[in-house]
Formats: structure tokens, C-alpha cells, sequence
């Protein structure tokens, strides 16, 4: 992995700036420091505590989640499971719960909660995010499939990977799209201005989202609910799309959506309503749909329809 520093970042400790850019937490950062393996403008870096300077180039040599310390187990996180077999788990996750640790949130996290009630997850996948083959942010709720066996996690990357996994998500958006329908094709990457946040970006990874409009509303301002499907699945690939072609998520203050005063939504009313896929061993076609939990609908119940 190799990272310009922005300017935003000038001056800052190496550790700070490798535990961002590889989503790690801190001591992982400093592990990877200590064994030689993070290098500022092809020279290796010797202390934690140096500086980098905007325009530097940090470079991490190998693969960083093999260094993270293994996630403990903690059976009070709530886990909502809507499917369970030897290889996969289906789960409705809540809003504000962040699926797996990283930088600044070590525990606490639906990967603890995981490991609690299904332990033999530790062995599958990568040691930090074990299980984990896609993720929600942190105030997205809905559905996501987790592997619990080798088989399920080798058969679901698969499938990401040759995007044959069905998604779709409610969500609400500020204005009302010209079009009924559309695709929205343009690349995402991180910011070169705030590197925790992601936007389109000529030289980013190609993401593509489809968009349906559902319902439109009047009052107490002008919104549309949509039915966003993933085609890929970019970091925050929704709302950066979303926010780029000027209607951003309701309740979305990282991208443009917040005025939390209008609708009284402090989360990005952004549900993963659908998931399909294709069960990684028994070849079996499984589709799940979740309910819109109660905030949004008392946030859609307080809109008047167009």
C-alpha cells in the first residue's frame, strides 16, 4: 500500500498516518514500524514518533492485517441473526454498531459479538476481521452475510468479487432526482484533502450504483426515497455517489445530508434492505429482506408525499 500525504496530514507522526491509511489500530501500525515494513520516500522508517511531511510518499511493505491482534470475544454485543448453517450467517445489523475493529475502536464491534456466539469464526478469513467478506458503516443498518467455515468464506469472496451478490438498500435523499431510474458510473477514492473520507476521483476504483425512485415528499422540504443496487462496493460507495450527483443521504453529515433539524435523524437513513447470493457450498439461491427499522419510519411518517 502506498499513500501521499496530503496537506492535511503534514507534520503528523508516522504511526498516526499508517494507522489511518490501513484502517489498523494503533499498535498495529507501530508493529508494522517496528518490523521495518513502513518506508517515507523509499527510506524505512526507524521511530513511531517521526514526522511526515505533506507530499511524502509512506509506503507499507506485505500484508498489514496479519499483523493486527486477534478481536476477543464479547457476548454483550447484540447480534441479530436471520440465518445460520455450518458456513454462513446472515445478520440485521443496527445502526451505529461498527462491524469489525480498527483504528479507534479495538472492541465493541459485531466481529467481538460474533466470536462469542460462534468462536470457530477466529480461524476464517483475516485474523482481524475474521469472517468479515463485506461491511456496513457504522450508521447503516441492514443485512450482511458472514462466513463461519473456509468453504463459505473462499465461495462468498467469489461472488463479490464476480458481483453476483444482490443488494439493494432504502434510502432517502435531499431533492428529487430529474430521472426516475439511473446508473451512476463514476470512480471512487480517498480524498486527497481528508484522507478518511472518500470521493469521486478520476484515478479511483471503478464504482457503479443503480438508482430507483420509490416515493417523493413535499414537506417539510423536497426528498426522495430511492432504491440504491450495488453493482460494486466502494467505501461509503452510496453516499459518495449519491452526494456527486446533488442529492445527498438525509441525515448524512460526513457527505453533505445532515440539517438534522428537519427531520430529526442523527444516522444516514441508509438501510440494507435485500441480500442475495448463492450458498458458497450447497449451491442453494438465498434471498433475505429486512424491515425498515423504526427511526426511518418515523422519519418517512413526518414527510408529506408530492
Amino acid at each position: 500500500m502506498r499513500e501521499e500525504i496530503p496537506a492535511l496530514l503534514d507534520g503528523e507522526r508516522i504511526d498516526r498516518v499508517v494507522a489511518m491509511v490501513t484502517d489498523l489500530s494503533r499498535a498495529a501500525a507501530n508493529e508494522l514500524i517496528d518490523r521495518g515494513s513502513v518506508t517515507v520516500d523509499g527510506k524505512v522508517a526507524t521511530s513511531r514518533s517521526m514526522r511526515v511531511a505533506a507530499g511524502a510518499t509512506v509506503e507499507v511493505i506485505g500484508t498489514v492485517d496479519a499483523v493486527d491482534h486477534q478481536p476477543m470475544a464479547d457476548p454483550s454485543v447484540p447480534v441479530v441473526v436471520v440465518h445460520a448453517d455450518p458456513d454462513v450467517v446472515v445478520i440485521d445489523k443496527p445502526a451505529g454498531l461498527i462491524v469489525h475493529p480498527g483504528a479507534g475502536n479495538p472492541t465493541g464491534t459485531l466481529v467481538n459479538g460474533l466470536l462469542a456466539r460462534y468462536p470457530e469464526i477466529a480461524a476464517v478469513g483475516d485474523r482481524d476481521r475474521p469472517g468479515i467478506v463485506h461491511r456496513l458503516d457504522k450508521g447503516t443498518s441492514g443485512l450482511l452475510v458472514v462466513a463461519r467455515s473456509a468453504a463459505g468464506y473462499e465461495g462468498l469472496v467469489a461472488q463479490l468479487g464476480a458481483r453476483t451478490v444482490g443488494r439493494a438498500y432504502d434510502v432517502l435523499v435531499w431533492g428529487i432526482p430529474a430521472s426516475t431510474t439511473g446508473l451512476i458510473d463514476a470512480p471512487i477514492g480517498r480524498s486527497k484533502r481528508e484522507p478518511t473520507r472518500m470521493s469521486v476521483a478520476a484515478d479511483g476504483r471503478e464504482a457503479r450504483t443503480n438508482y430507483q425512485v420509490v416515493g417523493t415528499f413535499s414537506e417539510p422540504e423536497p426528498m426522495a426515497q430511492l432504491i440504491c443496487r450495488l453493482q460494486t462496493g466502494r467505501t461509503h460507495q452510496i453516499r459518495v455517489h449519491l452526494e456527486a450527483i446533488g442529492h445527498s443521504v438525509v441525515g448524512d453529515g460526513r457527505y453533505g445530508g445532515s440539517r438534522t433539524t428537519v427531520v430529526g435523524l442523527e444516522r444516514p437513513f441508509l438501510h440494507a434492505a435485500h441480500l442475495a447470493f448463492t450458498h458458497p457450498v450447497t449451491g442453494e439461491a438465498l434471498a433475505f429482506d429486512s424491515p425498515l427499522p423504526p427511526d426511518l419510519v418515523a422519519v418517512l411518517s413526518g414527510l408529506t408525499p408530492a
